[in-house]
């Protein structure tokens, strides 16, 4: 008999908890809500709203001020309204994976943004006040319609990695001539035809990823990017390759695995004798061209 009043008692005690629990929930606001979901990682505010099938962010997400981390990928967004521009102290926006066609020219007002994601949408354009968000070390825009970049990206000049890849770009934008920190420039599968002397400026490069595109030579100031660790130059039209290619010592094997470091230059017309040459690696080329 004890043992059934005490079973009720306690059922009455986790009735009560629900309701206080729901007249709790609510009493909050929807803004609160969806603060509930953000946690700290590595001192950061962070929110993830990925994968919710939503075709517009939630009106309330803009009143989270404090948000310094913003994860809306994988969704259906149409478009990012101009919101946006009031999350202040967004460092990392992460927007890829969805249907936007531009992004609001708001965005220029995340001045402490360091990390933009938009790859994988629909973007024919990005706004001039792009050029406004100074911190931006990483950008992909890859996988979109982009034909060109606005000259106001000129101000980037702390950007270290930039992915175009998988555009319609028929030339390297000017702008990136001006990037002097990249490390790390993707424009794979593109529409380039050639690539500017002004490459020399990007002495810090690393990584050039060009493959994929109608290239026929490289410029003999390429030749200047002397800490380039891997360049990727596959799929294009190239016959020759300047004799001061050799200069380009990190350059330390030719390489076949996307991810290997070295020289990868073999799927090209090549003329004879450097595709001959080629067959005895690297330094075999190298040799030909320091002779010649």
């Amino acid at each position: 008999m004890g043992g059934k009043q005490s079973k009720q008692h306690a059922d009455g005690e986790m009735k009560q908890l629900r309701r206080k629990s729901t007249a709790c929930e609510q009493s909050l606001t929807s803004a609160d809500r969806i603060r509930k979901h953000t946690v700290t990682h590595f001192g950061y505010r962070v929110l993830s709203l990925s994968r919710r099938g939503m075709l517009d962010p939630p009106e309330e997400l803009w009143e989270i001020v404090e948000l310094q981390k913003l994860n809306l990928s994988l969704n259906r967004l149409l478009a990012l309204p101009p919101s946006v521009g009031v999350l202040r102290n967004l460092v990392v926006l992460n927007l890829w994976g969805n249907q936007l066609t531009t992004l609001p020219p708001e965005i220029g007002q995340l001045q402490n943004l360091k990390v933009l994601f938009a790859y994988r949408n629909r973007l024919s354009e990005v706004p001039e006040e792009l050029g406004c968000c100074a911190k931006l070390e990483v950008l992909s825009l890859a996988n979109n319609r982009l034909t060109y970049l606005p000259d106001s990206l000129s101000a980037l000049t702390g950007l270290r990695k930039l992915n175009l890849s998988h555009n319609q770009i028929v030339y390297i934008p000017v702008c990136v001539y001006t990037m002097k920190s990249l490390v790390f420039l993707h424009v794979a599968w593109n529409r380039l035809e050639n690539v500017a002397e002004q490459i020399k400026a990007l002495a810090d490069l690393k990584i050039l990823i060009m493959e994929g595109n109608y290239i026929h030579s490289l410029p003999r100031m390429l030749c200047c990017l002397t800490k380039l660790e891997l360049l990727n130059v596959d799929y294009n039209e190239i016959q020759n390759v300047p004799a001061e290619m050799h200069q380009l010592s990190r350059l330390q094997k030719l390489a076949c695995h996307p991810l290997d470091k070295g020289l990868h230059i073999m799927h090209n017309p090549l003329l004879k004798p450097i595709k001959e040459v080629l067959d005895g690696g690297l330094q075999a080329l190298y040799n030909y061209l320091k002779a010649n």
